[in-house]
């Protein structure tokens, strides 16, 4: 799908040095991609960036929180944190981490594939608790 976005921009950053409206790019995005054309609020966003002088298609950086917490070195010490205490919550695991709640389910259930069992975070093959 991003490609065909891409595509697409690159069409309305041509159709815009035409000198063409934005009505008239949306009205060939429409022609040419159908269902899969953008919505005209999205060609418009571009259709004026283009028009004051932008010449990159991609996204450029957002600012706020970068998606950091998931990484190696915190999926290696998971495993090590819940040995030390089977029936430690993920809010405690969160909390001695120093990072979400949301991180710590995805890093336990799916980067080490466990399972909640009674309050134990356990491997979800075998059911059984993880032995040092």
């Amino acid at each position: 799908m991003l490609e065909l976005e891409l595509e697409q921009r690159k069409n309305i950053k041509f159709l815009v040095k035409l000198g063409k409206s934005g009505n008239e790019i949306r009205q060939m995005l429409v022609q040419v991609y159908g269902d899969n054309a953008m919505k005209k609020t999205e060609v418009y966003k571009w259709v004026k960036c283009f028009s004051e002088g932008r010449e990159g298609v991609t996204d450029e950086e957002r600012s706020g929180r970068p998606a950091t917490s998931r990484t190696e070195e915190n999926i290696a010490n998971s495993p090590q944190i819940v040995r030390e205490n089977l029936r430690l919550t993920v809010r405690s695991i969160a909390e001695q981490m120093n990072i979400d709640r949301e991180t710590v389910r995805k890093i336990l259930t799916e980067g080490l594939d466990m399972r909640k069992v009674c309050a134990k975070m356990v491997p979800k093959d075998m059911g059984l608790p993880i032995r040092p």
